[in-house]
């Protein structure tokens, strides 16, 4: 019975993983599952440590665990590449982490992840000019579309107020998008964990200096949580989570496995339930329903695609 089983199982899964666009979109939700978890985990650890250090600091332990990846490994450096790998490192490892840091000090999780919700958008919008993708016009009304049910969203309690926090994580949202999508072209020519995993090599003497320098002088009595929380957004936000990203957008289409990005707030609100006790309510759970549709239906929306040097 149990080889049947595992016979019927492996019968199912195995068409799934020959489609590339399947495989691309089953790990791109993996990733998303681990993105959803940054703003959370952020926002425990910057209530306790400076958002410069935090960020300093994410960007030393995912650059050490990338290191002895690449020690393990050894592949070659892509020295052709250096240009674009130094502006993957730039958005991604630098730009973003700090830009969803200082926004975390001020802005709530839930509202945050809302906003962080505009994400596919940006990445379809990069995705044109960086990664000669050629979306539908049907495409481009459901990434609208999911872009218009998450700042409705965000705006249900009538609240139009524009605080430090937006602008600081309107711009975590633009350098994410152009790092996305570079770090999907980046992919098409090598290993998905060998881009990230070579951004943050690059950047990791810059992060350690900065994060000795930063170091809390009251470390001893910061709480277990935000360590837990650090060392969440080091291991798993900015390392593990980009290498199966980066796989995910070169198999299946930056554009198209972009889209799964929508579902990424939900996944951030429920973690924040969680362990920040923010409510959860039943126009939430709506919003999250209507924005899964949104993304069934981009995944069948037509995505040419043009070459790019």
């Amino acid at each position: 019975m149990r080889d049947r089983a595992a016979t019927t199982l492996y019968a199912f899964v195995t068409p799934m993983l020959q489609n590339s666009r399947t495989l691309g979109l089953l790990l791109g939700l993996v990733a998303v599952v681990m993105f959803g978890g940054s703003l959370p985990a952020t926002r425990i650890a910057v209530a306790y440590l400076d958002p410069w250090f935090v960020t300093a600091a994410r960007a030393t332990i995912g650059g050490v665990l990338a290191l002895g990846t690449l020690a393990v490994n050894r592949p070659r450096f892509p020295r052709e590449h250096t240009a674009r790998l130094a502006l993957i490192s730039a958005c991604l490892v630098i730009g973003f982490p700090a830009m969803m840091a200082i926004a975390s000090v001020t802005v709530p999780a839930a509202h945050g992840s809302v906003i962080l919700g505009l994400l596919p958008l940006a990445t379809t919008v990069a995705a044109v000019p960086l990664a000669g993708e050629r979306p539908s016009l049907f495409f481009w009304i459901l990434s609208l579309a999911g872009a218009g049910l998450v700042a409705a969203f965000a705006l249900r309690d009538g609240n139009v107020a524009i605080v430090t926090g937006d602008i600081f994580l309107a711009l975590a949202v633009t350098l994410t998008g152009v790092g996305y999508t570079l770090s999907g072209v980046m992919s098409r020519a090598m290993a998905g964990w060998q881009v990230i995993a070579w951004a943050l090599v690059m950047a990791l003497p810059f992060a350690v200096v900065v994060t000795v320098a930063l170091w809390p002088a009251d470390a001893a009595s910061v709480p277990l949580p935000a360590w837990i929380g650090l060392i969440y957004v080091g291991a798993i936000s900015q390392f593990i989570g980009y290498a199966f990203w980066n796989v995910a957008l070169a198999t299946g289409g930056v554009a198209r496995v972009g889209q799964l990005q929508l579902v990424q707030p939900f996944v951030s609100m429920g973690l924040a339930a969680l362990f920040l006790k923010e409510a959860v309510d039943g126009e939430m759970i709506g919003f999250a329903l209507a924005v899964v549709v949104v993304v069934a239906l981009g995944r069948r929306a037509a995505v040419g695609q043009r070459a790019v040097s």
